[in-house]
Parts: structure tokens; C-alpha cells; sequence
């Protein structure tokens, strides 16, 4: 596996669905504009040339209002296979940085590997810390959820980060209950098992203290694969462990499935993909609610990888 170079910026992502609808979400107006851009973004496309020197250009309108207008110039297109473009441009600054996207089809999967090239390292390093301030990659997420909609009838919440330590060391900070509850929690959270028993067919219960408030919850471990997956059910609960409705105004599902995975992006890079999906039945009400959700779980799962982040240092 190679490492991307210093004025780079690598991303790759895998998806459960078939190349050509990968890439039709990529070049349909009527796919893009329901997944490109931060969780709350919206789009308007004024044109769009999808050929060697034509031009994409739309505005991206923020969750506050504030429109961010956008040129995407095309230098070369690969039907299936290869998108070059540059990005970040509009009609009063250059370009920010060169896109080469690039579409692979394994084993019924699509493997999207994205590769930021700007002009140097510096400007590089800078937009790394910009996107994650401003939770650009969750553009990936929105599309890994756009096409399991379309592909798959389903509505997971899916969020994915990478951190700069190797798998081993990452699978530990989940496994380890501890550090794990370290992790669990939004900003100013503060987590505790009350019991704990991490292995398969295991569950713990867990305590939350946040604003004041308790918050109880039991997770049922189904499958602990070392390095690679980490996955559980979760529900609330009462201090006892017995079971609760969730403390939400929103209406809620009862029970989540929380599917962890571990991928080496480069040498000592790890990235983490979180995914959640509903478990057995759930009220029309229930499903909209974790629907709706999503952009407070974006923000929720972004502090506990801060925290991730303080603690592989």
C-alpha cells in the first residue's frame, strides 16, 4: 500500500453497490444534488459539461444560509472508470486544489479512491484540518447513504474518519472498556460501564452523565473480530439494565445495530467506518426520527473521534 505524498490529500471508501450506479451518483444532476456537500447542505446547479474542459458550475447553501458558489473545470472523464477536475474555483479565485477520482469494481463492490493534490504541503495540511472542522467528509457518508437507499431500500447512518495510528492500536481503544468509555459521548459527556463484559455474546451497561442529565444504556456484542470488525446492539435502559424508551423528544427506534470496521488507508493510517442501522420493528414516526437525527449524530460521533484523536496523541 503506498502512502499518498505530502502535498496530497488520499481518501478511499468502499461501497456496496454496483460501479455503474456508483458512478451515475456521481455525474446525474438528479443523484448529486441529494448527497454533495456537509450533512445540512443543500445545492443549486446553474450548468454542467461533463467532458474534457467543461465546467460544473452550482452553489452549495449552507444550514445558516450562507451560499458558497463553486467551479469544478473537467480535464478528464472516463466513463465507469476516471474523473480529473479541479475544485474549489469560482468566478473571483483559483482553484483550490486537483481532484482524480477514480471508480474500481471488486467482488461486487465499488472502491472510490479520491486523490487531492494542491500546491504544496502546506496548503494540503490546511485543508485537511479545514475539512474536519467543517465536516467535509461527510459528503462520502451521505453518499455511502444516498446509494444504500437507492441500491438497498435501507437508511443507515454512516460515519467514517481516519486517524493516524495503526489498526491494532485503534481496535484496542474499542475493545478495551476503559478507553472505550473514554470515547462514548458527545463534548462534555463523561462515560462509565457499571458493568462490563467485552467478548461475543457479551453486554455491558453503560452511564452517561451529560448536562446534568443520566442516561442509561446496555450494548449486546455479536461480533468482536480482532482488527477488523466491531459490532453490537444497543438500546437505553434504566440504571438496572432494564429496558427503556429512548430519552428523546424525537421519536426514536428502540434498538441499533452498530457495525464497526477497520480499514489500513495507508502504513500506520486507520481508518474507522461506524454504521447504524435500525433493528427489528420501528414506527414510521421512529424511522423519520433517526432520519431526521443524522446531523446531531454527525456532530455527537465527531467529538467522541476528537477524543479518539487526544488519545493516540
Amino acid at each position: 500500500m503506498s502512502k499518498s505524498k505530502p502535498n496530497e490529500i488520499l481518501l478511499t471508501r468502499v461501497y456496496d453497490a454496483p460501479l455503474k450506479l456508483v458512478w451515475e451518483a456521481w455525474t446525474d444532476l438528479k443523484h448529486i444534488e441529494k448527497w454533495w456537500g456537509p450533512r445540512g447542505f443543500t445545492l443549486t446547479t446553474k450548468s454542467k459539461e461533463l467532458k474534457p474542459g467543461g465546467k460544473w458550475i452550482y452553489t452549495m447553501h449552507g444550514p445558516d444560509g450562507t451560499d458558497y458558489p463553486n467551479i469544478a473545470t473537467y480535464h478528464e472523464v472516463v466513463p465507469f472508470q476516471k474523473l480529473v477536475y479541479d475544485h474549489g474555483g469560482n468566478e473571483e479565485r483559483q482553484k483550490l486544489f486537483t481532484v482524480t477520482a477514480t471508480f474500481r469494481e471488486e467482488a461486487g463492490k465499488t472502491v472510490l479512491t479520491i486523490v487531492s493534490a494542491f500546491d504544496d504541503a502546506e496548503a494540503a495540511k490546511a485543508a485537511k484540518a479545514f475539512i474536519k472542522s467543517a465536516g467535509g467528509n461527510a459528503t462520502w457518508d451521505r453518499l455511502g447513504e444516498f446509494l444504500e437507499d437507492t441500491y438497498q431500500g435501507n437508511d443507515p447512518f454512516i460515519i467514517q474518519r481516519s486517524f493516524e495510528t495503526d489498526m491494532k492500536t485503534m481496535f484496542s481503544i474499542w475493545q478495551n472498556p476503559d478507553s472505550l468509555a473514554r470515547m462514548l459521548g458527545p463534548k462534555g459527556s463523561q462515560t462509565k460501564f457499571l458493568r462490563t463484559d467485552v467478548r461475543e455474546g457479551g453486554q455491558s451497561l453503560w452511564e452517561m452523565s451529560i448536562q446534568s442529565k443520566m442516561k442509561h444504556g446496555l450494548l449486546f456484542f455479536d461480533k468482536i473480530k480482532p482488527f477488523s470488525e466491531f459490532t453490537y446492539r444497543q438500546t437505553f435502559s434504566d440504571e438496572k439494565g432494564e429496558f427503556t424508551k429512548a430519552p428523546h423528544e424525537t421519536p426514536y427506534p428502540d434498538q441499533l445495530l452498530t457495525t464497526v470496521k477497520f480499514f489500513e488507508e495507508e502504513p500506520r493510517v486507520t481508518r474507522i467506518s461506524v454504521r447504524w442501522d435500525i433493528v427489528g420493528s420501528a414506527s414510521e414516526a421512529e424511522k423519520k426520527g433517526f432520519h431526521d437525527l443524522k446531523p446531531i449524530m454527525t456532530i455527537g460521533w465527531n467529538e467522541s473521534f476528537d477524543k479518539v484523536d487526544e488519545m493516540i496523541g
